[in-house]
């Protein structure tokens, strides 16, 4: 027979589906009937109302404040309700930055993902998963690609609808898009519509949207590779070079998690596509141009990263105050010493710095830095096909001279 937990483990977390009680199996219901106090969703405690004995706290606003309300209650038996799999965009993500595993007991029931794959008959390690609740609907852009499958979970009712609007304007208006509403309860709903034809009406808050990518001519599709088409950002000719851009990517070298400083960032294109990289890159985009800085942001949410933060001002004074970067980009044609300064004074110890160089006076400044810090120093020339008269030949660009340098740890 089941007991509550010991006081060791004083935390239960329970996944709850639209099916309420019936769902749940018998070690979960009478752990929620003996426990004291019990938290969840205002939708929550209402399927489990039939099992509560004890006290129940629906949520409050801020989210905050009920964690803080669990966490008061550490070592005292203190259920938690949570929709499906409380560890999958739930709230055993948040938790446990605050409870260790060893104080917790959890029983997980499957996720809207997992109940959507099953209807769709996709398997789950081969779609696209992303929770759009409470987030831009522009995070779905990096993984529009022709055939690809996405399953999605939306804020409300009204997030397929501008999921398809999003679609259709971006050139996926012939993708399907399958809305799986109340998955697992009996007002379950499954629809499917083409993304340009939507008109499903009356969707339930709690839906998760299957796309099935279709691409048009002009698609918005956004390649894995760094160094992605000028004509896809936004810019007025302050931008780092596609070429360019592909070697400074490189040369960063982005890691899993870190955060990058670019500084003058023009159209933003170096701290886009540093995001790209993987869901967790961070990147702060430094800027004077008020009329620059709206553009980095435009384009930041029409590549999918809008987590990209942008800061309107003149650097290096508008360095003062950021989080100590894992990597900086310097660009342009800038030679303020006072700027090379605060950046190498601000990157972090075994961090890296990539600045180039299209001016003589910048490119003085990166020979006197490498030739005092070290370094690696490289020039780089591009030149493109282009007509001349009936005939073609080669225009050079700007050369490039480009400094990489590893500040050393303290």
């Amino acid at each position: 027979m089941s007991e509550m937990p010991s006081p060791q483990r004083w935390l239960t977390l329970i996944g709850i589906g639209e099916d309420g009680p019936a769902g749940l199996g018998d070690d979960a219901k009478r752990l929620i009937a003996a426990a004291p106090v019990v938290f969840g969703g205002t939708r929550h405690i209402e399927l489990m109302q039939a099992l509560i004995k004890g006290e129940a706290h629906s949520w409050l606003s801020p989210f905050e404040k009920s964690i803080e309300a669990v966490l008061a209650r550490r070592g005292m038996p203190t259920v938690v309700l949570a929709s499906g799999d409380p560890f999958y965009y739930g709230v055993g993500a948040t938790l446990s930055r605050h409870v260790p595993a060893s104080e917790m007991t959890v029983i997980p029931a499957p996720s809207s993902f997992s109940l959507a794959a099953s209807r769709l008959g996709w398997p789950l390690q081969d779609v696209t998963v992303l929770s759009l609740h409470g987030r831009p609907l522009d995070l779905v852009r990096p993984h529009l690609h022709p055939g690809r499958k996405i399953l999605a979970l939306t804020s409300d009712a009204q997030g397929p609808a501008d999921l398809a609007r999003l679609l259709q304007e971006a050139g996926f208006g012939q993708s399907t898009l399958t809305v799986l509403e109340a998955l697992g309860g009996p007002h379950e709903r499954v629809s499917t519509q083409r993304a340009a034809d939507f008109r499903l009406s009356g969707i339930n808050d709690l839906n998760v949207c299957g796309i099935e990518v279709a691409v048009a001519t002009d698609a918005r599709i956004l390649a894995r590779s760094a160094g992605l088409d000028d004509s896809l950002f936004e810019h007025d000719g302050q931008i780092t070079k596609r070429e360019i851009r592909a070697m400074t990517l490189s040369a960063l070298a982005p890691r899993h998690g870190e955060l990058l400083w670019d500084i003058g960032a023009g159209s933003g294109s170096v701290g886009v596509e540093w995001m790209l990289a993987h869901p967790s890159m961070r990147a702060i985009a430094i800027e004077s141009s008020g009329e620059r800085a709206a553009r980095i942001r435009r384009n930041a949410a029409n590549f999918g990263v809008p987590g990209l933060t942008v800061v309107e001002g003149q650097a290096p004074h508008a360095l003062a105050g950021l989080p100590a970067p894992d990597a900086i980009f310097i660009g342009g044609g800038g030679s303020d010493a006072g700027v090379m300064d605060a950046a190498i004074a601000g990157l972090k110890a075994g961090g890296r710095l990539v600045a180039n160089a299209v001016t003589i006076e910048m490119e003085a400044m990166l020979l006197a830095e490498h030739a005092r810090r070290g370094g690696s120093l490289i020039r780089i020339d591009i030149a493109r096909a282009a007509p001349i008269g009936t005939m073609t030949g080669w225009r050079p660009a700007m050369p490039v001279t480009q400094w990489s340098w590893v500040k050393p740890s303290e």
